[in-house]
């Protein structure tokens, strides 16, 4: 037998190591919800957008109480003086130089300031705002990655099990018309469970990419979510939510922030009324025969007699009615909001507790027993297809209701502005505290 040449050796290690690293790239390392999330918040392109409109704002904040730049005039020119007969008595240059500063009525660069200082707040409002709704959606985008990726996981561990049932039944000869009707069912069966595996696979794709394009990574960059418990505790009393967002909420807190920039536009109109003064002191030369200088003080200041700003007085009170307005509104949605969240969150976590927290492996646990029973035909075909269906459809209730408990919950940690996790026992409800609910929620088992 022939040696191996070193050139073929080599080439078969570098095969070797290329292959090795192909199924390191394409299996990542599991990765835990919180982490993906902190990524996001700390990686989001969008964010620039929103620092620049901070610094935008704070830009307009330091021009709005600044003083008007002083102004420089100056005159050259040439003096000629004759006396009542004509005669010449003198020429000479004369020149001028003035320095004049416009002083405005007092308060009014402080009313600037003040409205500049509200459109800072609210762009910082809207930093808050963008990272917080980011953050509930990368959770909600890796929670449906999770749960995509564990229906594709039963959905492929119950297909197999009829590809192998099916493998076994084509290679018996078929006596009778029941025999080939269950062989029938059973292809049937596979290919509705290809298409499940196939629909959750889609949407963990889906999910995979929108969670890498927030993320700022390349959209087929891999990802999986590390297996995670949800900790679904009792929300607080509808009143704590209620008056925490009032002081919490980010519309809520935008709107007075609004109301308050367009009361500071009243007061800022009732003052231009009042016309600014200008001050300019001055000198003054001539040289035509004999010199003459002049040292002194100019004032100007409009007369306010045509226009007293009246139409842009009556406009922001306008605007401020409306910000009222806006405000009132806003209440009265996020109110609606938290009612709404509230009611389908506690609805979420009623139907979660009537579910046992094993329900998942005795379903699973129940069609494999089908499966082993059925082989020594001591259990009928619809017997056995229901049991693998229905341990489908049991996975697919828990994970769908558990997204929906989870979305419930975040929003109304978004529109109350509270963390729940945060939030002490003796601000909830005293029945919801005795639920079972508040241990965290199992995750689906492993394949074995």
């Amino acid at each position: 037998m022939g040696q191996i040449s070193p050139t073929i050796q080599g080439a078969v290690m570098l095969l070797m190591l290329l292959r090795s690293a192909l199924t390191f790239a394409v299996e990542p390392s599991p990765v835990a919800v919180d982490a993906l999330v902190a990524e996001t918040v700390a990686r989001n392109p969008e964010l620039q957008f929103y620092e620049a409109e901070i610094a935008a704002a704070r830009g307009g904040s330091t021009s709005a109480g600044a003083w008007a730049n002083p102004e420089l005039g100056s005159e050259l020119g040439h003096k000629s003086v004759h006396d009542l007969g004509g005669n010449n008595i003198g020429d000479g240059p004369s020149w001028s130089v003035s320095l004049s500063q416009t002083f405005e009525f007092p308060g009014r660069l402080s009313l600037r300031k003040a409205i500049a200082n509200r459109q800072v707040e609210l762009a910082e409002l809207g930093l808050q705002q963008f990272r917080a709704a980011l953050a509930m959606r990368a959770r909600s985008l890796a929670y449906r990655l999770l749960a995509a990726q564990q229906r594709a996981a039963a959905a492929d561990e119950v297909s197999k099990r009829f590809q192998d049932l099916l493998a076994v039944l084509v290679q018996r000869d078929v006596a009778g018309i029941a025999p080939m009707l269950e062989t029938r069912i059973v292809e049937a069966s596979a290919l509705t469970l290809n298409r499940r595996s196939s629909e959750a696979r889609i949407a963990a794709r889906d999910a995979q990419f929108e969670l890498n394009q927030l993320r700022g990574l390349p959209i087929s960059t891999p990802v999986e979510v590390s297996r995670t418990h949800l900790p679904l505790k009792p929300a607080p009393a509808l009143d704590t939510l209620l008056a925490t967002a009032r002081e919490r909420n980010f519309s809520i807190r935008a709107r007075i922030a609004e109301l308050e920039q367009q009361g500071l536009r009243v007061q800022l109109s009732r003052n231009e009324r009042w016309p600014s003064v200008r001050v300019a002191p001055f000198i003054k030369e001539e040289n035509a025969g004999d010199r003459e200088r002049q040292v002194g003080l100019g004032v100007s200041i409009p007369l306010p007699l045509l226009n007293l700003n009246a139409g842009n007085i009556e406009a922001a009170k306008a605007r401020e009615t409306q910000a009222e307005v806006a405000l009132t509104v806003a209440l009265r949605e996020v109110e609606r909001r938290i009612a709404a969240a509230r009611n389908a969150y506690e609805t979420f976590l009623a139907e979660i507790a009537r579910s046992p927290t094993d329900a998942v492996q005795k379903f699973r646990d129940a069609a494999r027993m089908g499966d082993e029973h059925y082989r020594l035909g001591a259990l009928p075909i619809g017997t056995y297809t229901a049991l693998q269906t229905q341990y489908l459809d049991a996975v697919d209730a828990l994970l769908s209701t558990q997204a929906d408990a989870l979305e419930a919950r975040q929003q109304l940690e978004l529109f109350s502005g509270l963390k729940l996790d945060d939030e002490p026992v003796a601000a909830r409800n005293t029945a919801a505290d005795q639920s079972p609910l508040s241990n965290p929620l199992p995750s689906l088992p492993a394949n074995d």
